[in-house]
């Protein structure tokens, strides 16, 4: 089969198009034929090795070399065969996860607890950008924000991959949006169920008068000690990202967000895709509400599988909204 393998830590080049062997399932796994994929800022820290101050911290990116040889955190496709011990699928099913790595390859061997049936109305495309970016969204609303109907929250970076989900999900759990994002995109924004959209280039949601339940902090635009002064005394204040850098951010930003919470007043969380320990319930309740398109995938660039560097290429430029996904 065909993979991009990564041997170095570098720029999008260092993904090398190489043939090796088709792995075979375990016991518990499902090999998946992958259809499609999508690209997260997590392939090019990866791919980069970024920030460096990653590569010092244990279960943190490797010294040298890359830890994860073949990217991809996204996949949809087909199940192609399945370990003795599987129960829940069989050849030919159409599935969908989010995974450490191994999805730019045209096989991929999941396990059955992390696998999910994908949506039945999407294609392979829109099933692919949702499993990172919306998992790290209902995360942050639900499991770490506690969002209830009505509340009023803040979404940061409201155009990018995760906001786009986190917008379309607050608004479809009850609560009244607002979204920050840039001028190009306040349309956008506003067409996926916010009620107010703030542009960040004009003007600096910290400074009004107005207070929010929850915060959701995908840019990290402003530090932690500014930005949670937008909340009730009782709100909460979830990041999950933070400014683009090469020695620490966007870890610092995250570990600033920690270090201030026993002193903050507010409640200060975190939200991480890959350290959710149930990322197949998830896939599944998010599937209920894109089966009836309360939420939908917005999809910025489709690349063909042979262009994955560049798709890598094209997000690490910045602002891309919605997500950019692969199509194999």
């Amino acid at each position: 089969m065909k993979a991009f393998v990564s041997r170095s830590y570098g720029p999008p080049d260092v993904l090398t198009l190489t043939e090796i062997p088709v792995p075979v399932p375990r016991d518990d796994e499902v090999l998946v034929r992958v259809r499609a994929g999508s690209v997260n800022p997590y392939d090019w820290h990866n791919m980069r090795g970024e920030p460096y101050l990653a590569r010092l911290m244990p279960g943190g990116l490797a010294l040298r070399t890359p830890k994860i040889t073949i990217l991809g955190a996204d996949i949809s496709g087909q199940v192609e065969s399945v370990g003795k011990n599987v129960t829940e699928f069989r050849p030919g099913d159409d599935v969908f996860a989010v995974i450490s790595g191994g999805g730019f390859a045209e096989y991929v061997c999941v396990r059955e607890s992390d696998l999910a049936p994908k949506p039945e109305n999407l294609s392979y495309e829109e099933a692919a950008a949702v499993p990172m970016a919306a998992n790290t969204a209902l995360l942050a609303l639900r499991d770490e924000g506690h969002i209830l109907p009505g509340q009023r929250v803040l979404i940061n970076g409201a155009s990018g991959g995760v906001g786009t989900f986190a917008v379309q999900l607050a608004r479809a759990l009850g609560a009244e949006v607002t979204g920050v994002c840039s001028a190009r995109n306040v349309d956008l924004v506003h067409s996926l169920g916010a009620t107010r959209v703030i542009d960040y280039t004009t003007q600096d949601f910290t400074r009004e008068t107005r207070r929010y339940d929850l915060f959701v902090d995908i840019a990290g635009s402003r530090p932690v000690s500014v930005s949670r002064r937008t909340l009730h005394p009782k709100g909460t204040y979830v990041v999950v990202g933070g400014p683009p850098g090469r020695w620490i951010q966007p870890m610092g930003h995250v570990l600033s967000a920690l270090a201030s919470s026993p002193f903050a007043g507010r409640r200060i969380s975190v939200a991480d895709a890959l350290k959710c320990p149930s990322p197949k319930q998830n896939l599944q309740t998010l599937s209920e509400f894109l089966n009836d398109k309360r939420v939908v995938s917005v999809i910025d660039r489709h690349y063909p599988f042979e262009e994955i560097p560049r798709a890598i290429g094209h997000l690490e430029e910045g602002h891309v909204p919605g997500k950019v996904v692969i199509s194999f």
